[in-house]
């Protein structure tokens, strides 16, 4: 039996890999195995020369790991684009996210909340700092641990609104999607693949990445809340 593909990826595209590696065992012989671990886990275990043949991350990730030599000059494919959505838990009231202000009010009266330590994150922490806000709501942000879905915070009630992903809210039980950030705001997160230096299998990586930005793979990139790159 052929030796299967090593991949890594954030938490944020686990569910649409999962379907994509399913529906290209369809089609090829090479067997994919692609674990899924919090981003700067992933981003760290590459730069420590842990063996892959591709990693699949944000696209900022994937330029910092090129320009230090763990991913090969060339090898970077865009996936897909991600948009960030909030949850509350399941029987709460749902809040009105119609406009800027109209988030920004249901930021200021959650008695807690919490967004991820990915891109969108990050993006979210300088919205609040814009909207003059950020060291009023501090002592309410709970920061879900890498790995960690925000929604499950959010299902357990340890959370009243969570920020994340729409791929990473999707399939939570317990929790009920408000909807989408609008978009003066939305935070649109880019996941890109590369074929790591360290690969033992680089065409075939390549294979995969070009199969996964296919218009074949559009469907299923839909179904996991995401548009395709």
């Amino acid at each position: 039996m052929a030796t299967p593909l090593q991949g890594i990826s954030s938490m944020a595209t686990r569910q649409v890999l999962a379907e994509l590696v399913a529906a290209y065992a369809q089609q090829s012989a090479d067997p994919v195995h692609i674990e899924s671990v919090g981003g700067v886990d992933a981003a760290r275990r590459v730069q420590a020369g842990e063996a892959f043949d591709v990693v699949i991350l944000a696209s900022d990730a994937i330029d910092k790991l090129a320009a230090s030599g763990h991913v090969r000059a060339g090898s970077k494919v865009d996936l897909v684009h991600s948009g960030v959505a909030v949850a509350v838990r399941e029987g709460a009231p749902v809040p009105d996210l119609a406009s800027e202000d109209a988030v920004r009010r249901a930021v200021l009266a959650a008695r807690s909340l919490s967004y991820s330590t990915g891109p969108s994150g990050v993006a979210l922490a300088r919205l609040f700092e814009r909207w003059g806000i950020a060291q009023e709501i501090a002592p309410r942000i709970v920061q879900a641990p890498p790995g960690v879905p925000v929604g499950t915070l959010v299902a357990r009630g340890e959370v009243e609104l969570g920020f994340q992903q729409l791929s990473e809210l999707l399939h939570v039980p317990g929790i009920t999607l408000a909807g989408p950030l609008p978009e003066p705001i939305q935070i649109t997160t880019t996941f890109s693949g590369a074929v790591a230096t360290a690969a033992a299998q680089p065409a075939a990586a390549q294979a995969l990445l070009a199969f996964m930005a296919s218009p074949q793979a559009a469907p299923a990139k839909r179904r996991q809340g995401m548009e395709p790159a």
